[in-house]
């Protein structure tokens, strides 16, 4: 194989509604290619049978795309890695097909990657890198998790929710006051004009590292349902308060137990990552609590928080390092897990 320790990987990311390619060349990311889904938002989230259709629609020019900004031809590649799981199962099996029909043709290894360990592994994208051991918040739609980061590929969950995500939580918020699809990201854009002390919800206090949301949603609902048998036009009276208050909760919520995890394990290099990580409140909170706390913060740029393909190129770096490759035979997984062998 050619260039064992400075390979050449296209990576291919397609787990839910964004279709995406990315190659790295010795271990710098060279460029991230991302092709959004905006059939959705009519819908109100995602529909996975249309999620996939685009992604058969997207992903050959995507990666063209991608294999041309980087100045890279076929023969140049060394490997293709692609996201085996966990995501919609119709959206991860176009992903999947597509690498291994292009390795094939190609002749090159097949590197599958974890999604949830490669938003992790974002982090050594671009400088600052956290040092080993580090705890990494991950927050998404799907996800939240405390994972600890021993090695590039040594991590294991140390906490996690045990119903909804925050993201999940933040989305269906939105929808309950009448926001568009996706809602979080219009929730943040309204709490930064809001009072976030204007109004309390009451939640599910977990135990030890756990994590549960479907309590706040439940109160939130019956926040809106009460207020509004006052006044029927109480969200758009109070949207950014109520904004600002419902996001001020979600983030000590998190912020609450990555503390926990810092005293338990004595680790003070503390990273977030996922699509929750783009949160201006999350990141400004988690600023002001590392001064608190003397931790050493590690927030990835906006573009490498979201599904992209950059972070599964960085995870395939180091896979191919050491040489943990996959047949032909593989398939996708929609609920694999931080650790999980395959």
């Amino acid at each position: 194989m050619r260039q064992q320790l400075h390979p050449t990987i296209l990576a291919i990311e397609s787990s839910c509604d964004e279709t995406s390619a990315s190659v790295i060349q010795s271990g710098k990311v060279l460029n991230n290619v991302i092709a959004s889904q905006a059939v959705h938002h009519k819908y109100g989230g995602v529909v996975p049978e249309l999620a996939s259709r685009a992604h058969q629609q997207n992903i050959l020019q995507v990666v063209n795309e991608a294999m041309q900004s980087a100045g890279i031809k076929n023969e140049d590649l060394n490997a293709i890695a692609f996201t085996r799981g966990p995501g919609l199962m119709g959206s991860l099996v176009v992903g999947v097909s597509f690498a291994k029909g292009m390795a094939l043709a190609l002749g090159v290894p097949l590197i599958e990657v974890n999604h949830m360990e490669a938003h992790v592994l974002a982090h050594f994208i671009d400088e600052p890198r956290p040092q080993f051991p580090f705890l990494c918040l991950t927050v998404s739609g799907g996800h939240t998790q405390i994972v600890l980061v021993n090695d590039y590929l040594d991590m294991r969950v140390i906490g996690e929710t045990q119903d909804d995500a925050v993201g999940e939580a933040f989305d269906k918020a939105a929808k309950m006051m009448g926001l568009p699809y996706p809602g979080g990201p219009l929730i943040d854009q309204y709490a930064k004009l809001g009072n976030p002390k204007a109004f309390k919800f009451s939640q599910t206090v977990m135990p030890d590292l756990s994590f549960s949301f479907s309590g706040i949603k439940t109160a939130f609902l019956y926040f809106l349902r009460d207020r509004k048998k006052e006044d029927e036009n109480f969200v758009e009276k109070n949207l950014n308060d109520i904004c600002a208050s419902l996001q001020l909760h979600l983030v000590q919520m998190l912020l609450q137990k990555v503390k926990l995890a810092s005293h338990q394990t004595g680790i003070k290099e503390i990273a977030i990552a996922g699509g929750v990580a783009a949160n201006s409140g999350l990141r400004e909170a988690m600023k002001l609590t590392a001064q608190e706390m003397n931790w050493k913060i590690f927030i990835p740029e906006f573009q490498y928080c979201t599904d992209n393909a950059a972070m599964i190129a960085m995870a395939a770096y180091y896979k191919f390092l050491a040489g943990r490759f996959c047949g032909l035979e593989v398939a996708p997984i929609a609920n694999l897990g931080i650790g999980d062998k395959a």
